[in-house]
């Protein structure tokens, strides 16, 4: 997809207007957004409801990886000392906030994380995580899959509908 996911449009609305506005929903406010530049701020900015709490953060390394850019985020001692932490990519335009309410619901106290599942795989990048035990779990990992390192990990798994989890990589996945 050339396109910016973030601007692409879902009934009308672009992903990250439905992704923000789920999140908050749920109560996950402030929600963390990594942009590549600060251009992206602005323009992200002025489609994104205005009563919803952003923290804006500037990708050390432009056009990282998710396993880099969770990396990063760990980083930062604020967010390390949550007690849970919501990842949610742009792509995934029919999430609700109910399966983050969901998430919070079921992590178990044994649990360093847990993930939507599909019945076929884990969502990773839709995981509900403990920061400080994921960072000290995932140092030195970064060539190791999100999904495998996340499964050597204590974790529950969430049955969620596939098409809820579904993500957009290319214009016919809006279909």
């Amino acid at each position: 997809m050339k396109s910016d996911k973030a601007l692409v449009e879902v009934g009308g609305e672009p992903m990250i207007s439905i992704i923000t506005r789920e999140l908050s929903k749920a109560g996950k406010e402030p929600i963390r957004i990594s942009v590549s530049s600060p251009e992206k701020i602005d323009e992200y900015g002025k489609i994104i409801d205005d009563d919803i709490d952003i923290e804006w953060v500037l990708d050390g390394k432009k056009y990282a990886g998710p396993i880099e850019a969770i990396l990063e985020s760990l980083e930062d001692p604020q967010c390390r000392e949550l007690k849970t932490l919501q990842l949610c990519p742009v792509d995934v335009p029919w999430i609700k906030s109910d399966l983050f309410i969901s998430l919070e619901e079921s992590l178990e106290h044994k649990d360093s994380l847990i993930m939507p599942h599909d019945g076929e795989r884990s969502q990773p990048l839709l995981a509900l995580i403990r920061p400080r035990l994921v960072f000290e779990m995932m140092e030195g990992e970064q060539k190791i899959p999100l999904s495998e390192q996340f499964s050597k990990m204590p974790h529950s798994l969430l049955i969620e509908d596939p098409k809820v989890l579904k993500n957009v990589n290319q214009i016919s996945d809006l279909k």
